[in-house]
């Protein structure tokens, strides 16, 4: 009786055990479902711009920004990585953040204002956004991790910041050396001068008054990042002094 009894309470054990896993399961579907629908609801209230909420970038003051051209190649045709950020002077909903890891942390992206702080951003999923206000400028942050050289191809509001055309995937881009940062104030006017970004109402946009924009793009900036083949990745450092012991010498770089 007693090892009746005993298989009894164990398998009694084993259901409760299985049913109290089921349910967890059911728990973390649940919870997910529910942070998915979450995320639906923001980008959907986000996405939603009164029109009076709307903003352009317009053509701002002039600020010296010296460039030279350089004769660099991609390693691909294909961008390394992408990103966009959509923005409007209105309250978005999401998780603020103070800039975005591009290509799993090698690049960091942030937007800061003519004094160099950084203006939030709002993150729902793999979405961002930017709250913004009408006369306020702003400047593009870029940031290199890395060893590599890349090339940053941008856009505000469909309009290509170096040369004006209408953006696109395929055109130049500024490079971001190894270790570098990259800070790009405005609509380039000339190998010495930029038009400094600022937020204005999209009829008074650089986009709606230039022959290769539109109004109708208005509010989102683009990033798109290539790597190089820097020559000066390819060299290794000389050092003229004695190297450093290594401790572990069959393990090579």
């Amino acid at each position: 009786m007693k090892i009746i009894n005993y298989f009894i309470c164990l398998l009694l054990c084993v259901f409760l055990a299985a049913c109290s896993k089921k349910q967890s399961q059911n728990d973390v579907s649940h919870n997910s479902s529910t942070t998915a629908s979450a995320d639906v609801a923001a980008d959907a209230a986000n996405n939603e711009v009164a029109s009076d909420e709307k903003l352009g970038t317009k053509w701002g003051d002039e600020i010296g920004s010296q460039v030279t051209e350089v004769d660099l190649k991609r390693k691909s045709n294909s961008p390394f990585a992408e990103t966009q950020v959509q923005y409007a002077d209105k309250q978005y909903q999401g998780k603020p953040i103070q800039g975005i890891s591009v290509a799993g942390g090698k690049i960091s992206f942030t937007i800061i204002d003519d004094r160099g702080d950084t203006i939030p951003l709002y993150r729902v999923g793999s979405n961002y956004y930017l709250a913004g206000r009408e006369g306020q400028s702003y400047q593009l942050h870029y940031e290199n991790n890395t060893s590599k050289t890349f090339e940053i191809v941008t856009s505000v509001d469909g309009i290509d910041v170096i040369d004006g055309s209408a953006a696109s995937r395929s055109n130049s881009g500024y490079v971001l050396h190894a270790h570098d940062t990259l800070t790009i104030e405005g609509f380039r006017k000339s190998a010495d001068a930029v038009a400094s970004f600022t937020f204005g109402k999209p009829e008074e946009s650089y986009a709606a008054n230039s022959d290769n924009g539109s109004i109708d793009n208005a509010g989102i900036i683009g990033t798109v990042v290539y790597e190089l083949e820097a020559p000066e990745e390819n060299k290794k450092p000389i050092n003229k002094y004695a190297p450093p012991p290594n401790a572990f010498p069959a393990d090579k770089d």
